[in-house]
């Protein structure tokens, strides 16, 4: 049976402080994404592409939260592709554009599971927490919001979009790979009931354990879950093409690792590749880094 796979390309880097995310779908495709796919049995459709005006010609009204109006807007239509695609029997594969776009995704796939009453889990791998607030930010982008938005806080214009509160549990939710969280954001981090696995207890318990753990929450009671992947949980060394890279990050057999587990774990209902920067790439070697992580999460091994 041929599989159906759905294509939604985000291009924002609104929710960002640097410029150049908005063109990784660009890298990622060009990097070989549709062979890889198909040569996994997928049968690719082509959703379309959602994309953010540029920053001049967008007005900042609040230095909080950062051409959040625009934000809303792309969020907006990128849930709407995805629930359509999931209507459809198509499971969604969003590439980013900065992580803001996994307040839509996200909230497309919650939206869909509500039809049936189901909840998703999530699991979200990422050298930041982002579960800032406008309140708790030191920035006001964006990007460093989205986990606190889809576990019920942050701007109401956002939280409205899954259509439920919260988008997602925070006890079917776990971070991985986090090594660098805001002062301010730290006891939203604590009091949330999200698991955090830093990158010292992946280095303590090893990344297979923390994923097994992590793959059991997002599965606990749910119909499934959604994998949310920030390239800059990676160590810069072998990710350089990203807009905040962080030292001491996940190694490249530790980043498959997490995409091979949760293929097997069979759970997976919507995954999303964000914060690739062809600017700052040498060579698109990230945004091939890329293709192999999403070609590892949709079932492909090495024997």
């Amino acid at each position: 049976m041929v599989k159906e796979l759905a294509l939604v390309s985000v291009q924002m880097d609104l929710g960002a402080g640097r410029r150049g995310v908005d063109m990784g779908p660009s890298a990622m495709r060009i990097a070989g994404l549709r062979d890889a796919l198909e040569r996994l049995g997928y049968r690719v459709r082509e959703m379309g592409t959602v994309v953010a005006t540029d920053p001049e010609r967008t007005e900042q009204r609040d230095l909080q939260a950062r051409y959040l109006p625009e934000v809303e807007s792309v969020c907006r239509r990128a849930r709407d592709m995805v629930e359509d695609a999931l209507v459809r029997g198509w499971m969604p594969l969003v590439l980013g554009g900065d992580h803001s776009i996994a307040i839509g995704s996200v909230a497309g796939v919650s939206r869909f599971y509500a039809r049936t009453r189901e909840r998703v889990g999530l699991i979200w791998v990422d050298a930041h927490s982002d579960m800032n607030t406008p309140e708790s930010s030191p920035s006001g982008n964006v990007h460093g919001m989205p986990l606190a938005v889809l576990t019920g806080h942050g701007p109401q214009v956002l939280r409205s979009l899954a259509d439920r509160h919260p988008a997602v549990r925070p006890q079917n939710v776990s971070m991985i790979g986090v090594r660098e969280i805001d002062r301010a954001e730290r006891e939203v981090v604590r009091s949330s009931g999200v698991r955090v696995f830093t990158m010292s207890e992946v280095d303590e318990r090893g990344i297979a354990s923390c994923v097994d753990e992590a793959i059991a929450r997002a599965s606990a009671g749910t119909a499934g879950f959604h994998l949310s992947y920030d390239l800059d949980s990676l160590d810069p060394m072998i990710a350089p093409g990203v807009g905040t890279p962080v030292a001491g990050g996940l190694t490249f057999r530790e980043g498959h690792l997490i995409c091979e587990k949760v293929a097997r774990s069979g759970g997976l209902v919507g995954l999303e590749m964000v914060e690739l920067n062809p600017v700052l790439d040498a060579r698109n070697r990230t945004a091939k880094m890329a293709v192999g992580l999403i070609a590892s999460a949709l079932g492909q091994t090495i024997l």
